[in-house]
């Protein structure tokens, strides 16, 4: 079975919003800056060039200096943090939370994604460097959706109590994490590299980004990443001056808020708050509200003058935390970057930025759908050429998928379609006739019609459930392959762990995946390992 790929719009798996974006429909042109063409990023660079200071770079590489220093980078990588003082260098984006072990696959998917658009990058524009970044969300709070992993289909979990930023969350206690997951990975090389990443991921750092830092790097940073936590107190200072805009006149909610009215067609992913911004200490995350002229630490008795909260701001602007609605514009203030790589959910939040973006004169970065993987085995394609399945079937839902491939198989026709256009022509005459009648008959026509055709389709569906008995055998191999590819019926890459793929196939898997992605294609890449 060859590899292949099938496009964004045709896997089935993506929402409207994402289709309408990724086929260009004119109605959401308005939402977004350039579209991720490699030649639209000429004048991406000009733009973010002129705008991006030379003070801005010394404070980010500074930062990163510090960041990095406890960190065993590699050449390519010290190379990147220093091209960013250039100002003819650039950063390519995306952004993922700090899932125990990575989470699902498609975060090694995002940051090879980032990795490969910088080298496609390089190749179109010389002149310009261009650097690959992750951005660590280490501010976030929703650790109920980053303590586990899932390998071969069963759920490590981290219990442990969590209330602040998940960045500056103790690893103590994952040691017992790591006893049950070392048991369910086995023996050899492949494993015993796992394990021992794991170990030394979280067993030998004090927080949960020192960790995932660590972890990062380990896996990419041979290929030059650059690993960025916001939650820094230098760089929030480069932002304190839109925090204080947002303080003061909460721009970002009247901006987003006449957006999301425009998008009436589709599912709004985030909905602005009035003020789009948490305050945060170790073992804190609380929204700040405005009420009587009075700024409140919801949920807490803090709370502010004017006066107080910009000296506070002033003084300690790591306090301040945007939210979903302003951290997009805090990563494009603080980096050179010239485009964002997500998933589908986030590229539907950043869709409602753009105006925001435009009023308080900021570029909106270029948008770009990451790459979507299925990986599979020689042995797995063998079982799907047996039973004469296509890659664009097996990414039908499964009820769709059977009812497909039992009418395929079947000795004789399912579809009674044929019986139904026979019925429909003799009723033909009937409804000619009653129209020279009465109302009545006329009625009676239609009801005996609809009666008839609903009598097909019953039996239709009696043949169908008996010929999927019939061959169940071949139906039930065609289930168990695809629940193989999609797990719980859903994408791989939003389940399976890497490890469970290193563990057999070791670093194959990134090197493939780095030969394979091409980021600007739009396709849902197929990968054999």
């Amino acid at each position: 079975m060859p590899s292949d790929c099938i496009s964004f719009q045709n896997s089935g798996y993506f929402t409207p919003l994402v289709v309408d974006y990724l086929d260009q429909k004119p109605e959401l042109q308005q939402l977004y800056h350039r579209f991720p063409a490699v030649e639209n990023f000429e004048k991406q660079i000009e733009e973010k060039q002129s705008q991006f200071t030379s003070s801005t770079r010394k404070i980010l590489v500074s930062a990163l200096e510090k960041q990095y220093a406890s960190i065993n980078s590699s050449a390519s990588t010290q190379r990147n943090i220093s091209s960013l003082l250039d100002s003819n260098t650039f950063t390519i984006t995306t952004g993922h939370q700090l899932n125990l072990f990575t989470g699902p696959l498609y975060f090694l998917y995002k940051i090879i994604s980032t990795i490969n658009l910088t080298k496609e990058l390089k190749a179109k524009y010389p002149h310009q460097n261009f650097v690959p970044v992750y951005w660590m969300a280490t501010e976030d709070h929703d650790f109920e959706e980053i303590n586990y992993f899932t390998f071969r289909g069963k759920k490590i979990r981290w219990n442990t109590a969590s209330s602040g930023p998940v960045g500056r969350l103790s690893t103590e206690g994952i040691d017992a994490v790591f006893e049950v997951f070392k048991k369910e990975v086995g023996v050899g090389q492949n494993a015993e590299y796992i394990k021992k990443l794991f170990e030394d991921t979280y067993l030998k750092h004090q927080n949960l980004a020192d960790a995932t830092r660590y972890l990062a790097n380990e896996l990419f940073g041979s290929y030059g990443l650059v690993i960025l936590d916001g939650d820094d107190a230098a760089l929030k200072q480069v932002f304190a001056p839109y925090v204080k805009e947002e303080l003061l006149h909460q721009k970002s909610y009247q901006e987003v808020q006449r957006t999301i009215a425009q998008m009436k067609l589709y599912n709004i992913q985030v909905n602005p708050r009035e003020i789009n911004l948490f305050y945060i200490e170790d073992n804190l995350r609380e929204r700040i509200v405005f009420e009587k002229d009075i700024y409140k630490i919801n949920n807490t008795s803090l709370q502010f003058s004017k006066e107080e909260i910009l000296d506070l701001l002033e003084k300690n602007p790591e306090k301040f935390s945007p939210n979903v609605i302003l951290r997009p514009l805090y990563q494009e203030v603080i980096l050179p970057n010239l485009c964002y790589i997500g998933g589908g959910g986030e590229l539907a939040y950043w869709l409602e930025l753009k105006a925001f973006f435009d009023a308080v004169a900021v570029p909106f970065p270029i948008l770009l759908l990451r790459n979507s993987v299925l990986l599979y085995t020689d042995k797995q394609a063998s079982k799907a050429d047996k039973l004469g399945l296509t890659w664009q079937q097996l990414f039908q839902k499964q009820s769709e998928l059977i009812t497909a491939k039992t009418k395929e198989i079947s000795e004789f026709p399912i579809d009674l379609s044929i019986q139904k256009e026979h019925l429909s022509n003799q009723f033909h005459y009937l409804h000619v006739l009653a129209n020279q009648t009465d109302k009545s008959f006329s009625g009676a026509v239609k009801a005996q019609e609809a009666k008839q055709i609903k009598g097909l389709e019953h039996l239709e569906k009696r043949l169908l459930k008996a010929q999927k008995r019939k061959y169940a055998d071949a139906l039930n191999r065609i289930v168990s392959l695809q629940n193989e590819l999609f797990p719980n019926q859903g994408l791989q890459e939003r389940s399976a762990n890497f490890s469970e793929f290193y563990i057999e196939f070791g670093a194959t898997l990134i090197e493939k995946l780095m030969d394979r992605l091409r980021p600007l294609d739009h396709e849902f890449t197929i990968v054999e390992l």
